[in-house]
């Protein structure tokens, strides 16, 4: 089921929570709508489920106009953040739930709802909890049970609202594997809000980030990473640091590489600053100011000679090799830089 965002707009008084999004999902794609709190993400999730009615613009389901469509005619799945179990039902209950309010018409036998929800709790591995109360379980249970009610009503699409944000590090990183494996057999398709980078790089196969309302970059974690479209989508997937040019008739210069741009800026990954004990072509001279290692990086937090931050990271092995010390003068030099000019990039 693939599904088409066109022009949509929302305002909610004299916010903007969305401005003209476009948008197309491709069927059995697992997309994630990325960005700060905010940003409008959540708002544009429930107007594909039909919570929410845009102020304008349409939502098409596989070619068909939903957007007046009633949430239940949809055929949607939605996972919220903090499970919305019934918390007075069984774990069993709360996955039949969705079959046993169907019309008579559709609603399957007992004996069929039973052998759909022990299935679908097999998948969701917790088939031996089937008795057990939603107050008995765990965080990461909960929201696999949710998981499971929401596809028990077979949903053409499935939505999920920060649905691991509510779980501890450890918890999040394995129901996210966990959801990839399970989408990757399903094939449904499936849109996950997020505000967690890393959540969206490693589970999506493609990423939407998103700011004030607007897309600013749609593509593969990949691409979005290596080659972020905006600053915005470079500061906001993880750390980087911000060169600023010296002008010098009509070129921008970053150490001592020219650069075709007025007023540009070089952002560089802490991952991609080469550390250096002598001065060598476009490097710049710096002092370490701290050195902190974390598990199997070190980073080393230096001051350039105007007084700027920067940020370098090393491997363990690496940093063993060099032992580089609070204090010291050395020189750093960017392998890789992408230059921004105004609000375009070079």
């Amino acid at each position: 089921m693939s599904i088409e965002i066109q022009s949509i707009t929302k305002r909610f008084g004299d916010f903007a929570a969305l401005n003209d999004v476009s948008l197309k999902v491709e069927s059995g794609e697992l997309l994630a709508l990325l960005g700060p709190s905010g940003c409008g993400k959540t708002t544009l999730l429930r107007i594909i489920a039909g919570l929410e009615t845009p102020d304008g613009g349409q939502i098409h389901f596989h070619g068909e106009d939903a957007t007046a469509k009633d949430v239940r005619e949809r055929q949607v799945g939605f996972v919220f953040q903090h499970y919305a179990l019934f918390r007075h039902m069984t774990v069993f209950e709360n996955v039949a739930f969705g079959l046993r309010v169907r019309p008579r018409a559709t609603r399957p036998s007992d004996a069929e709802i039973k052998r759909r929800v022990h299935e679908l709790l097999d998948l969701v591995q917790l088939d031996w909890l089937a008795d057990r109360y939603p107050a008995q379980l765990s965080g990461g249970q909960r929201q696999r049970i949710a998981l499971a009610r929401a596809l028990a009503v077979e949903p053409k699409v499935l939505l999920l609202d920060e649905p691991f944000g509510a779980l501890d590090t450890k918890v999040r990183k394995e129901l996210r594997r966990w959801l990839k494996r399970l989408h990757d057999e399903m094939h449904v398709t499936s849109v996950f809000v997020t505000h967690d980078q890393e959540e969206a790089l490693e589970v999506a196969d493609r990423i939407v980030v998103m700011n004030k309302g607007k897309i600013e970059q749609i593509g593969t974690p990949e691409h979005v990473y290596d080659a972020p479209a905006t600053p915005f989508v470079y500061q906001f997937l993880g750390d980087v640091n911000l060169f600023h040019s010296r002008v010098h008739g009509g070129f921008a210069q970053v150490g001592e590489h020219p650069l075709p741009a007025d007023n540009a800026v070089a952002y560089v990954r802490p991952h991609d600053i080469e550390l250096l004990r002598e001065p060598s072509p476009q490097s710049l001279p710096a002092r370490v100011e701290h050195v902190r290692a974390i598990g199997s990086v070190v980073r080393l937090e230096l001051a350039l000679e105007n007084g700027d931050p920067v940020e370098a990271e090393l491997s363990r092995e690496a940093f063993d090799g060099d032992r580089y010390a609070s204090g010291e003068r050395i020189y750093i030099r960017p392998r890789t830089a992408r230059v921004f000019a105004e609000d375009f990039s070079i």
